[in-house]
C-alpha cells in the first residue's frame, strides 16, 4: 500500500496517510484509458457545423449568359460551386458524434488514471479537510504557494460540492475543484498534481463499497 502525504487546508504536512490499493495500486490498462479520453473528448464536440449545397442557396436559377456567342465559358446558374456565393461540394452537416462507453470500462480507465499518478512521486496529497466560511481565493492561494503549486495545474477531489470552496478556486489559472464523484480519467491525467479530501480516502476504504466512482457516461461539455 503506497504512503501520500497528509496535509490541513493551510499547506502544512501532517503526516503521512495510505492511499487505498484497489484504487492507487491496481492494475494500468493502457486500452481503457484510451477509449474513455477518446471518448470524453469525442463528446465534446458540438457537430453543429453547417454548410449549404447548392439547391439549398437562395439564388437565381436563370442562366447568368446565353449558352453560346459570347465567348465566355457556359453557365448555369449562380448556386454553382464555381460562382462566389454558390452552394459548397462535400461540405460539412449537423452530426451526433456522441460515443457511451460501457461503465467497467470507465471504471477501470479511472482506476488505472489513479495508479498512474500514485506512483509518480509527490503527485497526489491528502488534504485533511477543505472548509471555508466564505469565499477567500488568498485561502487557496496561500495553500498553493505554502505546497509550491502556484501556477501549476492542479486538480482538487472534494467528498461533495462546496460552493465556498469552488468560488475560492475559480480565479485561480491552472486550479480545477470537482466532486470525485464527478471526476473522470482525463481530469485526473491532465492534472500534475491531485490533491484529495481525507474524506474521499475514508469512503474508498469501506468495506462492501465501490465509492463514490464516476457512474454517468462521458458526457457533452458544457
Amino acid at each position: 500500500m503506497s504512503q501520500t502525504v497528509l496535509i490541513d487546508q493551510s499547506g502544512e504536512k501532517k503526516g503521512e496517510i495510505p492511499l487505498p490499493q484497489s484504487y492507487f495500486s491496481g492494475k494500468i490498462s493502457e486500452g481503457s484509458i484510451y477509449y474513455t479520453v477518446n471518448a470524453l473528448l469525442t463528446n465534446r464536440r458540438q457537430g453543429d457545423a453547417s454548410t449549404k449545397e447548392r439547391g439549398q442557396v437562395n439564388a437565381s436559377t436563370a442562366k447568368p449568359w446565353r449558352q453560346k456567342g459570347t465567348g465566355r465559358a457556359r453557365a448555369g446558374m449562380r448556386s454553382s460551386p464555381l460562382w462566389r456565393g454558390g452552394g459548397t461540394v462535400f461540405g460539412p452537416h449537423p452530426k451526433e458524434y456522441s460515443v457511451n462507453v460501457p461503465k467497467k470500462v470507465r471504471k477501470a480507465a479511472f482506476i488505472s488514471a489513479l495508479s498512474t499518478k500514485a506512483a509518480e512521486e509527490g503527485a497526489v496529497l491528502v488534504v485533511e479537510e477543505l472548509a471555508f466560511d466564505q469565499p477567500k481565493t488568498s485561502l487557496m492561494a496561500g495553500m498553493l504557494e505554502k505546497l509550491e503549486l502556484t501556477g501549476r495545474r492542479v486538480l482538487i477531489m472534494l467528498r461533495d460540492n462546496k460552493p465556498s470552496v469552488w468560488k475560492s478556486a475559480r480565479n485561480i489559472p491552472g486550479l480545477e475543484v470537482k466532486p470525485f464523484s464527478e471526476c473522470n480519467a482525463y481530469d485526473v491525467l491532465l492534472a500534475e498534481k491531485i490533491i484529495i479530501e481525507k474524506n474521499v480516502i475514508d469512503q474508498l476504504e469501506k468495506p462492501q463499497s465501490e465509492g463514490p466512482l464516476p457512474d454517468s457516461a462521458p458526457a457533452p461539455a458544457d
